[in-house]
């Protein structure tokens, strides 16, 4: 059964990781196991009070864990600068950052603080602008930057034609390209430290299908009740056939820490990736485009304000896109 898979992690002591979307789900068994293995545990949170209660249920089970709080709501550009700008001023390298946070299907179309549509605004340019801020000291730690994406980013496309979803917002198809597009960029980050010598290395991940918050109650995205569809899922978990908060993380922990692991892509391995042991896998087709990703670089920078060393200013010259509001650069 899935309950019992497992994978080692490496002794991270002196190491400093940083998680987005670690206070609850999935991402709070990413918190409890880097502090169990040792990380100065970075957490970054919309909810300061859930944040709080993450952090002492993780020192409860691991009396030496050692946990820091950050607020950071990465559906606004300027929480996203003020957060880094912190963590820069203090100065201490990043040897490890997972991109986990996100945001699925709110039922009406709703914006960021900076009038993005909310799952393209929060999953994919947030997290490129803390990629972005967080830069010198990722590339001060030879970092590994883990990018946490979804079984459907390999369903859809990017919505090129209208990035922001104005008209005919669909919210599926909207979660799948924010996830396709973070996932572009993801690969785009490696190949790039790569050639220009960052020292960082880059992949991405997917957690399989399991019972999270993600698909619960939200009121403030306009989903007062859970889905149809965490109502199935959590049948499928119990029969084994979708996994469990634990076992979907392991995919992401097996990125963040493996020494081997850059520009891969690592998913549970049973039945349809849906379940079971993590393990690097083919990458989804609409991740392998190296021309996409350098567009959603370029279009990227832009939106979120942000700029790389050689950031690929180029990147997609001659190829408009439509859902670019000049305000929103």
């Amino acid at each position: 059964m899935a309950r019992t898979i497992d994978i080692p992690l490496p002794d991270l002591s002196g190491k400093r990781a940083v998680l987005t979307g670690g206070s609850d789900g999935i991402g709070l068994v990413l918190a409890r196991r880097l502090a169990a293995a040792g990380a100065d545990l970075v957490l970054p949170v919309r909810n300061l009070g859930k944040g709080q209660a993450a952090a002492a249920e993780i020192r409860a089970r691991f009396s030496q864990a050692r946990i820091t709080l950050h607020q950071l709501d990465l559906s606004s550009l300027d929480s996203v600068a003020a957060f880094a700008a912190a963590l820069v001023a203090e100065g201490r390298p990043v040897d490890v950052l997972v991109n986990n946070a996100g945001v699925m299907t709110p039922p009406e179309r709703r914006t960021t603080a900076d009038g993005f549509e909310l799952q393209f605004g929060t999953n994919h340019l947030g997290h490129v602008a803390l990629v972005a801020g967080l830069l010198p000291l990722l590339r001060a730690g030879r970092a590994r930057v883990t990018t946490q994406l979804s079984v459907a980013a390999n369903r859809n496309a990017v919505h090129w034609e209208d990035l922001q979803w104005d008209r005919s917002y669909d919210p599926m198809r909207a979660y799948s390209s924010s996830k396709i597009a973070v996932g572009l960029f993801a690969l785009e980050l490696d190949r790039r430290s790569q050639a220009a010598g960052w020292g960082i290395t880059s992949n991405v991940s997917h957690p399989g299908i399991a019972p999270t918050n993600l698909l619960a109650p939200r009121p403030e995205i306009g989903r007062p009740e859970e889905s149809r569809e965490i109502r199935l899922i959590r049948r499928l978990s119990r029969w084994g056939l979708a996994g469990t908060p634990e076992t979907a993380a392991l995919p992401a922990l097996l990125a963040a820490t493996s020494p081997d692991a850059g520009g891969r892509f690592y998913g549970p391995s049973r039945f349809q990736h849906m379940s079971g042991a993590p393990a690097e896998q083919a990458l989804y087709r609409r991740l392998r485009s190296t021309e996409d990703a350098q567009r959603i670089w370029g279009v990227s920078e832009q939106l979120a304000r942000v700029s790389f060393p050689d950031g690929g200013a180029d990147a997609g010259a001659g190829r408009p896109v439509r859902g670019i509001a000049r305000d929103r650069v």
